[in-house]
């Protein structure tokens, strides 16, 4: 056979082919011949090819991964620093009327001839900073007469107890205590009657 025959054979079996797959009549047929032609166009994998390619495709996931989660780890950490740095904001800002409320008392100090009226106004300021604190979780520990507990005071000094039962107890408060949410964030500093 020569080249020419060789074509005209190829077409007449591609003319087939596809009025076969065009009436539906050979669909199986049309369909063995693409898969057996499929193979012959790519070269045959040895299980050593197979298994560098799944290799090859276990790592890029991997690395995609180790990316993904290096990224979140980044994030966090910066959110964290931003939550940090911010912490304090809404307490800061429950604080600035009262700042506010000094200022006024301040500039009220000048032309003020009435005392009792500036010292209540002192009063409704310090008031007012104590309500926010409690606000905020802030609570004062009541020291003066309890026993003492090594958990929420701080012993400046002992001195003789006034009377018999005040002794291993709270005499006198010198700076007040204070929790935040039930923990202590400043103990209180007390002297205790022995």
């Amino acid at each position: 056979m020569n080249e020419t025959e060789n074509r005209e054979d190829l077409e007449k079996d591609n003319t087939n082919k596809n009025n076969a797959t065009a009436d539906g009549s050979n669909d199986e047929t049309a369909e063995s011949m693409t898969e057996k032609s499929a193979p012959a166009d790519a070269p045959l994998q040895t299980p050593e090819e197979l298994l560098k390619a799944e290799v090859a495709e276990l790592n890029d996931k991997y690395l995609r991964l180790y990316s993904e989660f290096d990224n979140m780890k980044r994030r966090n950490a910066k959110e964290r620093m931003e939550l940090m740095q911010t912490a304090g904001k809404d307490v800061l800002l429950a604080m600035l009327p009262v700042a506010d409320d000094f200022e006024r008392a301040l500039k009220s100090f000048e032309n003020a001839s009435d005392v009792e009226a500036l010292k209540n106004g002192i009063q409704l300021i310090h008031n007012k900073f104590l309500n926010i604190l409690n606000q905020k979780g802030v609570r004062v520990v009541e020291s003066v007469g309890k026993d003492f507990d090594v958990d929420y005071h701080e012993a400046i000094t002992k001195i003789p107890a006034p009377s018999p039962d005040l002794k291993g107890k709270v005499v006198d408060e010198v700076e007040k205590g204070y929790t935040l949410n039930d923990k202590v964030i400043r103990f209180a500093k007390v002297v205790v009657g022995e």
